[in-house]
C-alpha cells in the first residue's frame, strides 16, 4: 500500500488531499504513476496534464520521472514551491 498526497492546486483538481491504495504491478516509476493517475478521473487528468508544473517526492525525497517507486510508502505530488 502507498499513500498518495496531493498539495495546493493539485489537491483542488483531484478533489482530495490523499488516498491510500495498492498500485498495479506495472507501475514502477514516477512517470508510470503519473501516466496511470491521469486516467483515473477528469480531475487527475487536469492536474497532471502539464508535467512541467508537477513535482514529486517519494518517501520525502525529491524524485525524477525515472525514480523507482516500488516499495514506496508515501508519494507526494505538488506544484513548484517558492518562498521568501
Amino acid at each position: 500500500m502507498v499513500t498518495l498526497l496531493y498539495f495546493a492546486w493539485v489537491r483542488e483538481a483531484v478533489g482530495m488531499d490523499s488516498e491510500t491504495m495498492t498500485l498495479p504491478a506495472h507501475i514502477i516509476s514516477v512517470a508510470a504513476l503519473l501516466d496511470w493517475l491521469a486516467t483515473r478521473s477528469p480531475g487527475h487528468a487536469e492536474a497532471l496534464a502539464d508535467r512541467s508544473r508537477i513535482h514529486v517526492a517519494v518517501d520525502q525525497k525529491f524524485a525524477q520521472p525515472d525514480t523507482p517507486i516500488t516499495g514506496a510508502r508515501e508519494i507526494a505530488i505538488f506544484p513548484p514551491v517558492t518562498g521568501g
